[in-house]
């Protein structure tokens, strides 16, 4: 159909407002409403990062995901996931990977985010699944797997997820009080203006307060690629000096530094 006659037939349609009633005989009952298939809802695909280093495997698997309904993303290497994660509802996370250790990966992602993680891997032993679980997995498959099992199982973590309550957006440390939701910082009820960098650490920092943050974590998430040697050191020192007490911030010689009790 051309544009003209396109036009013509709308030019042509009766006025908006509703058809007129028509009579029905006696004791005629009313005919079923039809629903048309595209007037069905139908669950939405979830994004799901795949991260296996096994080009063939993870290809596979993204092509699969993709038939299913679901956006699939497969990467390589740790780097790419401290990267991309934040636009995932799930990651798929193999342990195996080129730069960096998978539970490690697993580590970071459950200190930053709650996307919900399926460690996908041919580690099968016991041990290997406490690790991963205790790592902050949400579920733990071995290879190989059935396809439909993955499936099933990516459906459960994610009702799981759906039912869990919103993470905190407070976080309060003594007279220190972090507002995560409008990245305010308050120290005594005195506002401390920060950069985003120095919120991100501060805050990475604050969410695990009896914990000691190694050095390259704190590296890997708040800065990902984009960091020189001495970059903590120097955020370390400029925080210390605006919230007023060296002592907010303790340094573990050799590993990390972790939230202090001035």
């Amino acid at each position: 159909m051309t544009h003209t006659s396109a036009q013509a037939l709308l030019d042509i349609r009766p006025p908006a407002g509703p058809a007129p009633a028509v009579p029905r005989p006696a004791g005629e009952r009313e005919p079923a409403a039809t629903v048309h298939p595209a007037a069905v809802s139908m669950p939405s695909g979830r994004r799901v990062l795949v991260v296996d280093a096994d080009t063939a495997g993870a290809d596979s698997l993204v092509t699969q995901l993709r038939r299913h309904g679901h956006e699939a993303l497969g990467v390589r290497r740790g780097q790419d996931v401290l990267r991309a994660h934040e636009d995932a509802d799930l990651v798929l996370l193999d342990l195996e990977l080129p730069d960096l250790d998978g539970l490690e990966i697993c580590r970071v992602l459950r200190a930053v985010s709650r996307v919900p993680v399926i460690i996908v891997t041919a580690r099968a032993s016991e041990l290997d699944c406490v690790l991963g679980l205790q790592a902050g997995a949400d579920d733990y498959v071995a290879k190989p797997y059935g396809l439909r099992e993955l499936m099933a199982r990516i459906e459960a973590v994610m009702r799981r997820a759906a039912w869990q309550p919103a993470a905190p957006h407070e976080i309060r440390h003594g007279r220190l009080h972090i507002d995560v939701g409008s990245r305010e910082v308050l120290v005594g009820g005195e506002e401390v203006a920060l950069t985003r960098k120095e919120f991100d650490l501060l805050c990475l920092l604050a969410s695990h307060p009896d914990t000691v943050i190694p050095r390259k974590r704190l590296l890997q998430q708040v800065w990902g690629d984009s960091w020189s040697r001495r970059t903590v050191d120097t955020h370390v020192s400029s925080l210390r000096g605006k919230l007023g007490d060296s002592g907010w911030i303790v340094t573990v010689r050799g590993v990390g530094f972790m939230l202090g009790s001035p």
